[in-house]
Protein backbone atom coordinates (compact mmCIF):
# COMPACT_ATOMS: atom_id res chain seq x y z
CA UNK A 1 0.00 0.00 0.00
CA UNK A 2 2.91 2.98 0.93
CA UNK A 3 4.60 1.81 -2.36
CA UNK A 4 1.79 2.21 -4.50
CA UNK A 5 0.52 5.83 -2.95
CA UNK A 6 4.16 6.79 -3.42
CA UNK A 7 4.66 5.69 -6.89
CA UNK A 8 0.79 7.65 -7.32
CA UNK A 9 2.48 10.31 -5.73
CA UNK A 10 5.62 10.31 -8.39
CA UNK A 11 3.55 10.20 -11.07
CA UNK A 12 1.16 13.19 -10.28
CA UNK A 13 4.84 15.26 -10.12
CA UNK A 14 5.97 13.80 -12.99
CA UNK A 15 2.85 15.14 -14.71
CA UNK A 16 2.71 18.27 -12.53
CA UNK A 17 6.30 18.65 -12.94
CA UNK A 18 5.87 20.05 -16.60
CA UNK A 19 3.15 22.83 -16.35
CA UNK A 20 4.56 23.95 -13.15
CA UNK A 21 8.15 24.16 -15.03
CA UNK A 22 6.30 26.19 -17.67
CA UNK A 23 4.53 28.28 -15.88
CA UNK A 24 8.24 29.50 -14.30
CA UNK A 25 9.55 30.14 -17.48
CA UNK A 26 9.75 33.99 -18.64
CA UNK A 27 8.24 34.62 -21.46
CA UNK A 28 9.25 36.15 -24.25
CA UNK A 29 7.65 39.57 -26.51
CA UNK A 30 4.67 38.91 -26.67
CA UNK A 31 3.16 39.35 -30.68
CA UNK A 32 2.04 43.03 -30.83
CA UNK A 33 -1.76 43.81 -30.97
CA UNK A 34 -2.18 45.45 -34.29
CA UNK A 35 -5.69 46.29 -35.87
CA UNK A 36 -6.41 43.67 -38.39
CA UNK A 37 -6.60 46.85 -41.29
CA UNK A 38 -4.03 48.47 -40.26
CA UNK A 39 -1.31 48.35 -43.16
CA UNK A 40 1.77 46.79 -40.66
CA UNK A 41 -0.73 44.28 -39.84
CA UNK A 42 -1.44 42.81 -43.59
CA UNK A 43 2.05 43.64 -44.13
CA UNK A 44 2.94 41.72 -41.50
CA UNK A 45 0.25 38.20 -42.26
CA UNK A 46 1.29 37.97 -45.89
CA UNK A 47 4.94 38.07 -45.60
CA UNK A 48 4.16 35.71 -42.52
CA UNK A 49 1.85 33.16 -43.69
CA UNK A 50 2.00 33.79 -47.37
CA UNK A 51 5.51 34.33 -48.32
CA UNK A 52 6.87 33.36 -51.90
CA UNK A 53 10.51 34.48 -50.76
CA UNK A 54 11.88 30.74 -51.12
CA UNK A 55 9.82 29.87 -54.24
CA UNK A 56 12.17 33.15 -55.81
CA UNK A 57 15.35 32.24 -53.93
CA UNK A 58 15.21 29.03 -55.33
CA UNK A 59 14.37 29.72 -58.63
CA UNK A 60 17.34 32.22 -58.82
CA UNK A 61 20.36 29.76 -57.22
CA UNK A 62 18.91 26.28 -57.93
CA UNK A 63 17.63 26.94 -61.76
CA UNK A 64 19.98 30.06 -62.76
CA UNK A 65 22.66 29.37 -60.44
CA UNK A 66 25.89 31.33 -59.77
CA UNK A 67 25.74 34.89 -61.24
CA UNK A 68 29.07 36.33 -62.12
CA UNK A 69 29.02 39.55 -62.95
CA UNK A 70 28.94 40.08 -67.31
CA UNK A 71 28.06 36.54 -67.48
CA UNK A 72 25.31 34.62 -69.22
CA UNK A 73 23.86 33.65 -65.85
CA UNK A 74 23.68 37.37 -64.88
CA UNK A 75 22.19 38.52 -68.04
CA UNK A 76 20.02 35.67 -67.59
CA UNK A 77 19.13 36.90 -63.87
CA UNK A 78 18.32 40.29 -64.69
CA UNK A 79 15.91 39.24 -67.27
CA UNK A 80 14.13 37.02 -65.04
CA UNK A 81 13.83 39.27 -61.86
CA UNK A 82 12.57 42.20 -64.28
CA UNK A 83 10.07 39.83 -66.02
CA UNK A 84 8.99 38.18 -62.48
CA UNK A 85 8.55 41.77 -61.42
CA UNK A 86 6.03 42.75 -64.16
CA UNK A 87 3.85 39.51 -63.53
CA UNK A 88 3.50 40.92 -60.15
CA UNK A 89 2.02 43.81 -61.36
CA UNK A 90 5.39 46.17 -60.51
CA UNK A 91 5.75 49.53 -63.48
CA UNK A 92 8.71 50.70 -65.44
CA UNK A 93 10.31 47.62 -64.96
CA UNK A 94 13.48 47.36 -67.11
CA UNK A 95 17.63 46.97 -67.21
CA UNK A 96 20.31 49.59 -67.06
CA UNK A 97 23.51 49.24 -68.40
CA UNK A 98 26.58 50.38 -66.90
CA UNK A 99 30.19 49.80 -68.15
CA UNK A 100 32.51 46.66 -66.63
CA UNK A 101 33.97 44.53 -69.10
CA UNK A 102 34.41 40.97 -70.05
CA UNK A 103 32.03 38.47 -68.75
CA UNK A 104 33.13 34.84 -67.78
CA UNK A 105 31.22 31.19 -67.79
CA UNK A 106 33.04 28.24 -66.67
CA UNK A 107 32.79 25.28 -69.06
CA UNK A 108 34.71 22.46 -67.82
CA UNK A 109 37.05 22.06 -65.40
CA UNK A 110 38.63 18.77 -63.66
CA UNK A 111 41.97 18.15 -61.60
CA UNK A 112 43.75 15.08 -60.08
CA UNK A 113 47.38 14.21 -59.21
CA UNK A 114 48.28 11.62 -61.39
CA UNK A 115 51.59 10.50 -60.06
CA UNK A 116 53.10 8.90 -58.00
CA UNK A 117 49.24 7.76 -57.81
CA UNK A 118 46.09 8.88 -58.89
CA UNK A 119 43.58 10.99 -56.73
CA UNK A 120 41.09 13.77 -57.57
CA UNK A 121 41.19 16.88 -55.86
CA UNK A 122 38.69 18.98 -54.38
CA UNK A 123 39.04 22.48 -56.73
CA UNK A 124 37.62 25.28 -58.22
CA UNK A 125 39.45 27.39 -60.56
CA UNK A 126 39.51 31.44 -60.18
CA UNK A 127 37.01 33.68 -62.18
CA UNK A 128 37.86 35.66 -65.45
CA UNK A 129 41.08 32.79 -65.30
CA UNK A 130 42.09 31.95 -68.69
CA UNK A 131 41.94 28.57 -69.56
CA UNK A 132 44.24 25.04 -70.05
CA UNK A 133 43.44 24.68 -74.15
CA UNK A 134 42.48 21.22 -73.31
CA UNK A 135 43.95 18.59 -70.42
CA UNK A 136 47.70 19.63 -69.32
CA UNK A 137 49.74 17.76 -67.31
CA UNK A 138 52.68 18.78 -65.95
CA UNK A 139 55.28 18.55 -62.90
CA UNK A 140 53.94 19.97 -59.54
CA UNK A 141 56.44 23.06 -57.63
CA UNK A 142 56.33 23.72 -54.47
CA UNK A 143 57.11 27.55 -54.46
CA UNK A 144 57.95 28.42 -50.55
CA UNK A 145 60.03 31.58 -50.89
CA UNK A 146 59.65 34.10 -48.38
CA UNK A 147 60.96 36.41 -50.10
CA UNK A 148 62.21 37.99 -52.99
CA UNK A 149 65.82 37.07 -52.75
CA UNK A 150 64.56 33.47 -52.01
CA UNK A 151 62.67 34.07 -55.36
CA UNK A 152 66.24 33.32 -57.33
CA UNK A 153 66.05 29.92 -56.53
CA UNK A 154 63.24 29.33 -58.48
CA UNK A 155 64.54 31.00 -61.75
CA UNK A 156 64.29 28.93 -65.13
CA UNK A 157 62.53 26.07 -62.98
CA UNK A 158 58.75 26.85 -63.49
CA UNK A 159 58.27 26.88 -67.23
CA UNK A 160 55.18 24.84 -68.30
CA UNK A 161 54.93 23.93 -64.71
CA UNK A 162 51.96 23.68 -61.79
CA UNK A 163 52.84 25.74 -58.90
CA UNK A 164 51.67 25.49 -55.42
CA UNK A 165 51.68 29.39 -54.92
CA UNK A 166 51.57 29.31 -51.22
CA UNK A 167 53.01 27.87 -47.74
CA UNK A 168 50.88 25.01 -46.12
CA UNK A 169 48.23 25.83 -43.20
CA UNK A 170 47.71 24.13 -40.30
CA UNK A 171 44.06 22.98 -40.17
CA UNK A 172 42.89 22.32 -36.47
CA UNK A 173 39.83 20.70 -35.37
CA UNK A 174 36.39 22.64 -34.58
CA UNK A 175 35.34 22.45 -31.31
CA UNK A 176 33.11 25.10 -31.96
CA UNK A 177 29.47 25.60 -34.01
CA UNK A 178 30.05 27.01 -37.09
CA UNK A 179 26.70 28.84 -37.31
CA UNK A 180 25.36 31.41 -34.56
CA UNK A 181 22.98 33.89 -33.93
CA UNK A 182 23.56 37.68 -32.14
CA UNK A 183 23.00 37.11 -28.56
CA UNK A 184 22.07 39.73 -25.81
CA UNK A 185 25.70 40.49 -25.27
CA UNK A 186 26.26 41.48 -29.13
CA UNK A 187 23.05 43.01 -29.74
CA UNK A 188 23.56 45.33 -26.24
CA UNK A 189 27.58 46.27 -27.44
CA UNK A 190 25.91 47.20 -31.12
CA UNK A 191 23.41 49.34 -29.18
CA UNK A 192 25.98 51.00 -27.79
CA UNK A 193 28.42 51.37 -29.84
CA UNK A 194 29.47 55.67 -29.97
CA UNK A 195 28.77 57.59 -32.83
CA UNK A 196 31.42 56.36 -35.51
CA UNK A 197 34.31 58.26 -37.04
CA UNK A 198 34.58 59.94 -40.47
CA UNK A 199 35.26 56.70 -42.91
CA UNK A 200 37.21 58.96 -44.96
CA UNK A 201 36.24 60.64 -48.71
CA UNK A 202 33.16 59.67 -50.44
CA UNK A 203 32.76 57.43 -47.16
CA UNK A 204 34.27 54.08 -48.47
CA UNK A 205 36.76 54.16 -45.94
CA UNK A 206 40.49 53.93 -46.48
CA UNK A 207 43.26 54.13 -43.86
CA UNK A 208 47.01 53.87 -43.92
CA UNK A 209 48.02 50.44 -43.21
CA UNK A 210 50.87 49.09 -41.28
CA UNK A 211 54.79 48.50 -42.75
CA UNK A 212 54.36 44.56 -42.42
CA UNK A 213 51.00 44.35 -44.92
CA UNK A 214 52.87 46.94 -47.29
CA UNK A 215 55.88 44.35 -47.35
CA UNK A 216 53.12 41.64 -47.89
CA UNK A 217 51.47 42.82 -50.34
CA UNK A 218 54.96 44.22 -52.72
CA UNK A 219 56.21 40.74 -52.12
CA UNK A 220 52.87 39.40 -53.65
CA UNK A 221 53.17 41.96 -56.69
CA UNK A 222 56.70 40.45 -57.72
CA UNK A 223 55.66 37.06 -57.02
CA UNK A 224 52.76 37.08 -59.22
CA UNK A 225 55.09 39.18 -62.03
CA UNK A 226 57.95 36.38 -61.89
CA UNK A 227 55.08 33.41 -62.67
CA UNK A 228 54.15 34.92 -65.29
CA UNK A 229 57.45 35.73 -66.90
CA UNK A 230 58.45 32.44 -65.56
CA UNK A 231 56.06 30.81 -67.85
CA UNK A 232 54.14 28.64 -65.59
CA UNK A 233 51.13 26.59 -66.47
CA UNK A 234 49.04 26.72 -63.65
CA UNK A 235 48.63 28.49 -60.06
CA UNK A 236 47.10 26.72 -57.50
CA UNK A 237 46.52 28.56 -53.84
CA UNK A 238 45.23 26.65 -51.07
CA UNK A 239 41.93 27.46 -49.78
CA UNK A 240 40.94 29.51 -46.53
CA UNK A 241 38.77 27.19 -45.75
CA UNK A 242 38.58 23.43 -44.84
CA UNK A 243 36.36 20.18 -44.47
CA UNK A 244 35.80 20.87 -48.02
CA UNK A 245 34.57 24.36 -48.09
CA UNK A 246 36.52 26.10 -50.44
CA UNK A 247 36.35 30.23 -50.32
CA UNK A 248 37.15 31.44 -54.33
CA UNK A 249 37.07 34.73 -56.10
CA UNK A 250 39.23 36.33 -59.01
CA UNK A 251 41.99 35.62 -60.39
CA UNK A 252 44.69 37.58 -59.82
CA UNK A 253 46.29 39.85 -62.83
CA UNK A 254 50.48 40.89 -62.48
CA UNK A 255 51.04 44.03 -62.14
CA UNK A 256 53.02 46.88 -60.47
CA UNK A 257 53.13 47.77 -56.82
CA UNK A 258 50.93 50.52 -55.52
CA UNK A 259 51.64 51.29 -52.24
CA UNK A 260 49.67 54.37 -52.14
CA UNK A 261 46.62 52.27 -53.07
CA UNK A 262 46.25 51.05 -49.63
CA UNK A 263 46.04 54.73 -47.98
CA UNK A 264 43.34 57.17 -48.36
CA UNK A 265 41.78 57.96 -51.64
CA UNK A 266 43.33 55.34 -53.26
CA UNK A 267 46.47 56.10 -54.33
CA UNK A 268 45.14 59.69 -56.15
CA UNK A 269 44.34 61.12 -59.37
CA UNK A 270 47.39 60.15 -60.49
CA UNK A 271 48.01 56.76 -59.52
CA UNK A 272 47.98 53.94 -62.21
CA UNK A 273 44.57 52.78 -63.03
CA UNK A 274 44.54 49.09 -62.07
CA UNK A 275 44.31 46.55 -63.59
CA UNK A 276 41.48 43.87 -63.10
CA UNK A 277 40.96 40.28 -64.54
CA UNK A 278 37.74 41.29 -66.62
CA UNK A 279 39.65 43.94 -68.38
CA UNK A 280 39.84 42.95 -72.16
CA UNK A 281 43.71 42.05 -72.81
CA UNK A 282 44.26 41.53 -68.92
CA UNK A 283 47.31 38.86 -69.00
CA UNK A 284 47.47 36.50 -66.40
CA UNK A 285 48.45 32.44 -65.91
CA UNK A 286 45.61 29.98 -65.42
CA UNK A 287 44.63 29.93 -61.62
CA UNK A 288 42.67 27.31 -59.01
CA UNK A 289 42.17 26.96 -55.14
CA UNK A 290 42.28 23.66 -54.18
CA UNK A 291 40.91 22.22 -50.91
CA UNK A 292 43.42 23.03 -48.05
CA UNK A 293 43.54 18.98 -46.88
CA UNK A 294 44.34 17.79 -50.35
CA UNK A 295 47.04 20.84 -51.03
CA UNK A 296 48.75 20.46 -47.67
CA UNK A 297 49.07 16.67 -48.77
CA UNK A 298 50.24 17.46 -51.92
CA UNK A 299 53.41 19.81 -50.07
CA UNK A 300 53.83 16.87 -47.95
CA UNK A 301 54.51 14.25 -50.85
CA UNK A 302 57.07 16.99 -52.25
CA UNK A 303 58.84 17.45 -49.08
CA UNK A 304 58.92 13.34 -48.74
CA UNK A 305 60.92 13.37 -52.04
CA UNK A 306 58.14 12.09 -54.33
CA UNK A 307 58.07 13.59 -57.96
CA UNK A 308 54.20 14.69 -57.50
CA UNK A 309 52.24 15.39 -61.15
CA UNK A 310 48.97 16.69 -61.68
CA UNK A 311 46.37 16.95 -64.49
CA UNK A 312 43.81 19.53 -65.12
CA UNK A 313 41.32 20.73 -67.69
CA UNK A 314 40.01 24.09 -67.39
CA UNK A 315 37.53 24.62 -70.59
CA UNK A 316 36.61 28.71 -70.13
CA UNK A 317 34.33 31.53 -72.39
CA UNK A 318 35.09 35.29 -72.68
CA UNK A 319 32.22 37.43 -73.11
CA UNK A 320 33.84 40.14 -74.56
CA UNK A 321 31.19 41.20 -77.11
CA UNK A 322 28.75 43.39 -74.96
CA UNK A 323 31.19 44.84 -71.84
CA UNK A 324 28.45 46.43 -69.97
CA UNK A 325 26.38 44.85 -66.59
CA UNK A 326 23.29 45.51 -65.87
CA UNK A 327 20.97 46.15 -62.96
CA UNK A 328 17.65 45.55 -62.74
CA UNK A 329 15.11 48.32 -61.87
CA UNK A 330 11.28 48.36 -61.09
CA UNK A 331 8.35 50.32 -59.47
CA UNK A 332 5.37 50.67 -57.35
CA UNK A 333 3.87 53.86 -58.03
CA UNK A 334 3.46 56.71 -55.77
CA UNK A 335 -0.38 57.58 -55.21
CA UNK A 336 -0.17 61.27 -53.90
CA UNK A 337 0.39 63.99 -56.56
CA UNK A 338 2.68 65.98 -54.21
CA UNK A 339 4.48 63.11 -53.29
CA UNK A 340 4.57 60.19 -56.09
CA UNK A 341 7.99 62.11 -57.79
CA UNK A 342 9.61 61.11 -55.05
CA UNK A 343 11.33 57.66 -54.10
CA UNK A 344 12.06 55.21 -51.80
CA UNK A 345 14.33 52.65 -52.67
CA UNK A 346 15.23 49.50 -51.45
CA UNK A 347 17.75 46.79 -53.28
CA UNK A 348 20.49 44.28 -53.00
CA UNK A 349 23.04 42.93 -55.15
CA UNK A 350 22.41 39.88 -58.04
CA UNK A 351 25.47 39.18 -58.44
CA UNK A 352 27.45 36.57 -56.66
CA UNK A 353 30.95 34.34 -57.00
CA UNK A 354 31.22 31.15 -59.48
CA UNK A 355 31.49 28.18 -57.04
CA UNK A 356 28.36 28.22 -55.79
CA UNK A 357 25.13 29.14 -56.47
CA UNK A 358 24.68 32.84 -54.47
CA UNK A 359 22.21 31.96 -52.52
CA UNK A 360 23.03 33.65 -48.97
CA UNK A 361 25.10 36.39 -50.91
CA UNK A 362 23.53 37.58 -52.42
CA UNK A 363 20.19 35.81 -53.90
CA UNK A 364 19.31 35.93 -49.77
CA UNK A 365 18.71 39.47 -50.61
CA UNK A 366 17.06 39.87 -53.69
CA UNK A 367 14.84 36.85 -52.87
CA UNK A 368 13.90 39.75 -49.62
CA UNK A 369 13.36 42.76 -51.61
CA UNK A 370 11.27 41.42 -54.38
CA UNK A 371 9.32 39.63 -51.63
CA UNK A 372 8.91 43.07 -49.77
CA UNK A 373 7.26 44.83 -53.22
CA UNK A 374 5.34 41.61 -53.95
CA UNK A 375 3.63 42.04 -50.40
CA UNK A 376 3.28 45.97 -51.19
CA UNK A 377 1.86 44.85 -54.64
CA UNK A 378 -0.39 42.23 -53.67
CA UNK A 379 -2.08 43.55 -50.58
CA UNK A 380 -3.15 46.52 -53.10
CA UNK A 381 -1.16 48.92 -50.68
CA UNK A 382 -1.14 52.42 -52.49
CA UNK A 383 2.35 54.52 -51.04
CA UNK A 384 2.14 58.16 -51.07
CA UNK A 385 6.02 58.13 -52.69
CA UNK A 386 7.12 55.76 -55.13
CA UNK A 387 8.59 53.00 -54.53
CA UNK A 388 11.74 51.44 -56.70
CA UNK A 389 13.57 48.52 -55.86
CA UNK A 390 16.83 48.04 -57.82
CA UNK A 391 19.01 44.68 -58.08
CA UNK A 392 22.62 46.00 -58.25
CA UNK A 393 25.56 43.74 -60.13
CA UNK A 394 29.29 44.08 -59.95
CA UNK A 395 28.94 44.66 -55.93
CA UNK A 396 31.49 41.88 -55.60
CA UNK A 397 34.33 43.89 -58.29
CA UNK A 398 33.71 47.32 -55.56
CA UNK A 399 29.69 47.90 -55.72
CA UNK A 400 30.27 48.81 -59.18
CA UNK A 401 26.43 48.71 -60.33
CA UNK A 402 25.26 50.96 -57.52
CA UNK A 403 27.83 53.05 -57.81
CA UNK A 404 27.28 53.86 -61.67
CA UNK A 405 23.24 54.27 -60.57
CA UNK A 406 23.63 56.80 -58.11
CA UNK A 407 26.01 58.42 -60.06
CA UNK A 408 23.94 58.98 -62.89
CA UNK A 409 20.90 59.31 -60.91
CA UNK A 410 21.70 60.75 -57.74
CA UNK A 411 24.98 62.40 -57.78
CA UNK A 412 28.99 61.78 -57.03
CA UNK A 413 31.59 63.30 -54.87
CA UNK A 414 34.52 64.90 -57.64
CA UNK A 415 37.33 67.13 -56.70
CA UNK A 416 37.17 70.62 -57.39
CA UNK A 417 39.19 70.61 -60.98
CA UNK A 418 36.83 68.03 -62.07
CA UNK A 419 33.73 69.58 -60.93
CA UNK A 420 34.38 72.25 -62.74
CA UNK A 421 35.57 74.59 -60.06
CA UNK A 422 38.15 76.90 -59.38
CA UNK A 423 41.43 75.58 -57.49
CA UNK A 424 43.04 72.45 -56.97
CA UNK A 425 42.90 69.11 -58.11
CA UNK A 426 45.83 68.64 -60.21
CA UNK A 427 47.40 65.65 -57.85
CA UNK A 428 50.35 67.25 -57.33
CA UNK A 429 50.30 68.65 -53.68
CA UNK A 430 50.62 66.46 -50.56
CA UNK A 431 46.70 67.12 -49.86
CA UNK A 432 44.42 67.15 -52.82
CA UNK A 433 41.60 69.42 -52.32
CA UNK A 434 38.25 67.81 -50.54
CA UNK A 435 35.68 66.23 -53.40
CA UNK A 436 32.26 67.98 -53.23
CA UNK A 437 29.03 66.98 -54.40
CA UNK A 438 27.61 67.20 -57.68
CA UNK A 439 24.33 66.28 -57.22
CA UNK A 440 22.14 64.24 -60.15
CA UNK A 441 18.48 64.79 -60.65
CA UNK A 442 16.84 62.82 -58.62
CA UNK A 443 19.40 63.67 -55.69
CA UNK A 444 16.65 66.13 -53.71
CA UNK A 445 13.42 63.22 -54.72
CA UNK A 446 15.27 60.09 -52.92
CA UNK A 447 13.43 59.62 -49.21
CA UNK A 448 16.03 57.04 -48.37
CA UNK A 449 17.44 53.62 -49.45
CA UNK A 450 17.62 50.17 -47.55
CA UNK A 451 19.39 47.17 -48.40
CA UNK A 452 19.66 43.61 -47.36
CA UNK A 453 23.47 41.85 -47.92
CA UNK A 454 24.92 40.01 -44.91
CA UNK A 455 22.99 36.32 -45.43
CA UNK A 456 20.51 34.27 -44.76
CA UNK A 457 20.30 35.86 -41.09
CA UNK A 458 16.66 37.10 -39.85
CA UNK A 459 16.78 41.09 -39.44
CA UNK A 460 17.99 41.68 -35.82
CA UNK A 461 17.91 45.90 -36.40
CA UNK A 462 18.89 48.36 -38.14
CA UNK A 463 22.54 49.89 -38.84
CA UNK A 464 22.26 53.48 -38.34
CA UNK A 465 25.24 54.58 -39.86
CA UNK A 466 25.89 57.69 -37.90
CA UNK A 467 22.98 58.90 -38.68
CA UNK A 468 20.67 59.12 -35.09
CA UNK A 469 18.07 61.44 -36.91
CA UNK A 470 16.09 58.25 -37.70
CA UNK A 471 16.79 56.22 -34.49
CA UNK A 472 13.15 57.64 -32.66
CA UNK A 473 11.11 56.63 -36.01
CA UNK A 474 12.97 53.60 -36.98
CA UNK A 475 12.61 52.16 -33.35
CA UNK A 476 8.78 52.91 -33.68
CA UNK A 477 9.11 51.07 -37.42
CA UNK A 478 10.96 47.90 -35.32
CA UNK A 479 8.47 47.96 -32.34
CA UNK A 480 6.01 45.43 -34.12
CA UNK A 481 8.45 43.22 -34.60
CA UNK A 482 9.92 42.84 -31.68
CA UNK A 483 8.37 39.35 -30.67
CA UNK A 484 10.97 38.45 -33.96
CA UNK A 485 14.13 39.29 -32.67
CA UNK A 486 14.20 42.68 -34.63
CA UNK A 487 14.53 45.73 -32.07
CA UNK A 488 18.37 47.12 -31.82
CA UNK A 489 19.36 49.87 -33.69
CA UNK A 490 22.95 51.07 -33.97
CA UNK A 491 24.97 54.05 -34.59
CA UNK A 492 28.03 52.28 -35.76
CA UNK A 493 28.81 51.87 -39.69
CA UNK A 494 29.03 48.29 -41.53
CA UNK A 495 30.64 48.25 -44.76
CA UNK A 496 31.27 46.15 -47.83
CA UNK A 497 27.94 46.83 -49.85
CA UNK A 498 25.26 48.81 -51.89
CA UNK A 499 24.03 51.09 -48.82
CA UNK A 500 27.68 53.16 -49.25
CA UNK A 501 27.16 54.17 -52.56
CA UNK A 502 24.30 56.29 -51.09
CA UNK A 503 25.37 56.67 -47.70
CA UNK A 504 28.67 58.21 -49.55
CA UNK A 505 26.83 61.38 -51.41
CA UNK A 506 25.24 62.29 -47.85
CA UNK A 507 21.61 60.04 -48.52
CA UNK A 508 19.95 58.12 -45.72
CA UNK A 509 20.98 54.78 -46.67
CA UNK A 510 20.85 51.42 -44.39
CA UNK A 511 21.57 48.06 -44.21
CA UNK A 512 19.91 46.08 -41.75
CA UNK A 513 21.75 43.98 -38.99
CA UNK A 514 21.74 40.24 -39.60
CA UNK A 515 22.28 36.92 -37.44
CA UNK A 516 25.49 35.54 -38.55
CA UNK A 517 24.19 31.97 -39.38
CA UNK A 518 27.18 30.20 -40.97
CA UNK A 519 28.17 33.08 -43.26
CA UNK A 520 32.10 33.89 -42.85
CA UNK A 521 32.16 30.51 -41.31
CA UNK A 522 31.26 28.75 -44.65
CA UNK A 523 28.90 30.38 -46.80
CA UNK A 524 30.41 33.59 -47.44
CA UNK A 525 32.39 33.91 -51.49
CA UNK A 526 32.32 29.64 -50.78
CA UNK A 527 31.44 26.33 -52.89
CA UNK A 528 28.83 26.04 -49.85
CA UNK A 529 26.97 29.54 -50.91
CA UNK A 530 23.81 27.31 -51.90
CA UNK A 531 20.29 26.77 -51.47
CA UNK A 532 20.17 24.62 -48.07
CA UNK A 533 22.21 26.83 -46.18
CA UNK A 534 19.66 29.38 -46.20
CA UNK A 535 17.01 29.53 -43.36
CA UNK A 536 13.15 30.29 -44.79
CA UNK A 537 11.72 31.50 -41.38
CA UNK A 538 14.55 34.13 -41.44
CA UNK A 539 13.78 35.07 -44.69
CA UNK A 540 10.51 35.73 -44.12
CA UNK A 541 10.61 37.57 -41.26
CA UNK A 542 13.42 39.69 -43.10
CA UNK A 543 11.20 40.49 -46.02
CA UNK A 544 8.39 41.48 -44.00
CA UNK A 545 10.64 43.88 -42.20
CA UNK A 546 11.83 45.01 -45.35
CA UNK A 547 8.44 45.41 -46.62
CA UNK A 548 7.09 47.74 -43.36
CA UNK A 549 10.42 50.00 -43.53
CA UNK A 550 9.95 50.98 -47.12
CA UNK A 551 6.12 51.48 -46.34
CA UNK A 552 6.61 53.46 -43.95
CA UNK A 553 9.01 55.60 -45.18
CA UNK A 554 6.58 56.04 -48.64
CA UNK A 555 3.44 57.03 -46.43
CA UNK A 556 5.89 59.87 -44.33
CA UNK A 557 5.05 63.69 -44.75
CA UNK A 558 8.75 64.03 -44.88
CA UNK A 559 11.54 62.26 -46.27
CA UNK A 560 14.07 60.59 -43.76
CA UNK A 561 16.07 62.56 -42.66
CA UNK A 562 20.04 63.16 -43.12
CA UNK A 563 22.87 63.29 -41.04
CA UNK A 564 23.62 66.50 -38.82
CA UNK A 565 26.70 67.41 -40.77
Amino acid sequence: MIRRQFAALVLLFALLAPTVALAQQPQGPQQPQLDPNDPIAKIRDEGLNRSQVMQTLSYLSDVIGPRLTASPNMKRACEWTRDTMMKWGLQNAHLEPWPFGRGWSLKRFSAQVTDPQDFPLIAYPKAWSPGTNGPITADIVYFDAKDEADMARFKGQLKGKIVLTQLMREVKAHFETQGTRRDEKNLLALANSPMPRSAGRGGFGGGNRNADFIALQQFNAKKNQFFLDEGAAMLVDSSRGDGGTIFVQSATVPQAFNPNAFGPGGGGPNAPRRINAWDKGAKMVPQMVVAVEHYNRIVRMIQAGEKVKMEVNLAIDYQDQDLNGYNTVAEIPGSDPSLKDEIVMLGGHMDSWHSGTGATDNGAGVAVGMEAVRIIQTLGLKPKRTIRIALWTGEEEGLLGSRAYVAQHLGKMETPAAAGMPGGGDGNTATPPAPVLVKGPEYDRLAGYFNLDNGTGKIRGVYLQGNDNVAGLFRQWLAPFRDLGAETLSLSNTGGTDHLSFDGIGLPGFQFIQDEIEYDTRTHHSNMDVFYRVQADDMKQAATIMAAFVYNTAMRDDKLPKKTK
